[in-house]
C-alpha cells in the first residue's frame, strides 16, 4: 500500500487542500491520502479559529465521494500534535513492505530540523514537498523527497476566514464545508436562518 499523510490545522479547509490531496494520489499513484487534522499544532502554537471537531467535520464534509482521501482522527485527544507520534500510530498498522509518505508545504519542509525527533521522521517518510513562490528549501542529508510542483495555491484559509468574518461568501471553500461554517457561525460568519 502507498499511504500518504497530510496534516494541517484545516481551518477551514478549502479547494486548494483537496487538490493538493488529488494531485498527490495521482502524481505518486497513492492508495489513499489521510488527512489529519492537528488538534494542538506545536508550530501554530496552538491557536485554531474553529474547534477540532468542527475543523474534523468540515474535513469530512469536503472529502465525501472521494475515494482515495479519507479523515482521520489520530490526534484526537492528544496535549500536541507532534508529526512523529502520528507517523508511528500510522507505521504500526502497517506492513514492512508499505509506502508512507508524508505532504508538507515547502514552507514547513525549510523548518523540518526544527520538529521533535526530525531525524526519526526523516527515516519513516518519503516527503511531498508542495513548492510555494518565495520559498527556498533544501533536503537535509538522508531525507528522501519528492516535489508536488502542479498545484495552485491561491487559497488560503486565513484570507477565508477574513472574508467570512467581514460577511462575504469566499470562494474556494466546497459547498458542504461553507454551509456548515454559516449554519453553525464560524469565523464570525452570519448564522444562516
Amino acid at each position: 500500500m502507498r499511504l500518504a499523510l497530510f496534516g494541517g490545522t484545516f481551518d477551514p479547509i478549502h479547494d486548494a487542500h483537496l487538490a493538493i490531496a488529488r494531485a498527490a494520489a495521482e502524481q505518486f499513484r497513492l492508495d489513499r491520502v489521510l488527512l489529519v487534522p492537528a488538534a494542538h499544532p506545536p508550530h501554530k502554537a496552538g491557536v485554531t479559529h474553529a474547534s477540532y471537531e468542527d475543523r474534523v467535520r468540515m474535513a469530512e464534509l469536503a472529502c465525501a465521494g472521494e475515494p482515495r482521501l479519507e479523515v482521520s482522527r489520530l490526534e484526537e485527544g492528544t496535549a500536541r500534535s507532534y508529526s512523529i507520534d502520528t507517523i508511528e500510530k500510522v507505521r504500526a498498522g502497517m506492513a514492512p513492505q508499505d509506502q508512507l509518505f508524508f505532504i508538507i508545504g515547502a514552507d514547513a519542509f525549510a523548518e523540518i530540523r526544527t520538529w521533535l525527533r526530525w531525524p526519526a521522521v526523516a527515516r519513516a517518510v518519503e516527503f511531498l514537498v508542495i513548492s510555494r513562490p518565495g520559498h527556498v528549501y533544501d533536503a537535509p542529508p538522508g531525507v528522501r523527497m519528492a516535489r508536488l510542483d502542479k498545484v495552485e495555491l491561491r487559497i488560503s484559509s486565513s484570507h477565508i476566514r477574513a472574508e467570512l468574518a467581514a460577511g462575504s461568501k469566499p470562494a474556494g471553500v466546497p459547498k458542504p464545508v461553507l454551509e456548515y461554517i454559516l449554519r453553525h457561525g464560524l469565523y464570525g460568519a452570519r448564522i444562516l436562518a
